[in-house]
């Protein structure tokens, strides 16, 4: 019997979700609950966004407090989670041919991956590993590296991506707290319906007509690319696990792939 992990993209919104408690954070540390304990969990987070495919190897990641402004118990927190050299070269075998570097002292465990997981395994106790995006490739690279990853479900490591469908904050409106604009409804819908009907779809988002509006730079786009390659790999589709909008010009949509045992 093979039984594979369930993988996720989760639309991490504002570092403050960290300290926060709200229908998000619940929704993933419903998550975190609803799974057995990972070998490990793998990354790709928007806020490591490079011009190199690499995976952290280290065995003790620091934690990336990569932002400002913010209040100080935000700084304060740390995820103390352990990092798995040999997962790291698991990853590397499974992409092959594809080049994937080794990053054994540059980054770490950043806020798009601790905000989540100090909800979903807040006991830090599950070996962590981030791969970063390379942002000098196009989607359908970051797509066929996500469908390579599927194997390690198998292998029991939780893989997530972690982003945002919709991610303007030049167009943030402070004062729309719980509200999405009529084009960030427009696009969040329809990644919706690929996602959870035909995941090897999402290549043609980039034609729809609010595009340019929710993804003004890929970032926090390409995860979600990493769980359709993952949907085409297992020939299924995502569900949602949730659903929203804050500040007119954020998604906090978040999707699973199940697992499964055959």
């Amino acid at each position: 019997m093979t039984t594979l992990m369930p993988a996720a993209f989760i639309g991490h919104g504002s570092p403050m979700n960290a300290i926060e408690e709200n229908r998000y954070t619940q929704c993933w540390t419903d998550f975190g609950a609803s799974v057995d304990k990972p070998t490990a969990v793998l990354v790709v987070s928007a806020h490591w966004y490079v011009n190199i495919t690499a995976i952290t190897a280290m065995r003790a990641p620091r934690t990336i407090h990569d932002f400002y402004g913010f209040p100080q118990p935000l700084f304060d927190v740390e995820y103390p989670a352990p990092g798995d050299p040999e997962v790291a070269r698991r990853v590397i075998d499974a992409v092959e041919p594809t080049y994937v570097g080794l990053d054994a002292d540059s980054w770490g465990i950043d806020h798009g991956t601790w905000s989540v997981l100090v909800h979903m395994f807040p006991k830090a106790d599950v070996p962590v590993l981030q791969l970063s995006i390379n942002a000098e490739l196009p989607f359908d690279y970051h797509f066929n590296l996500g469908a390579k990853l599927h194997q390690l479900r198998s292998e029991g490591v939780l893989i997530l991506g972690s982003g945002n469908v919709v991610h303007n904050l030049r167009l943030i409106d402070w004062r729309s707290p719980g509200e999405g604009t009529d084009w960030a409804h427009r696009f969040d819908d329809s990644m919706r319906e690929i996602m959870t009907s035909d995941a090897a779809n999402l290549g043609t988002a980039s034609a729809h007509a609010d595009y340019a509006m929710a993804v003004p730079t890929p970032d926090h786009f390409l995860p979600l690319a990493y769980v359709a390659g993952l949907c085409a790999a297992a020939n299924a589709p995502a569900s949602a696990l949730i659903d929203g909008y804050e500040m007119g010009s954020l998604s906090m949509t978040a999707y699973q792939l199940a697992g499964t045992s055959t």
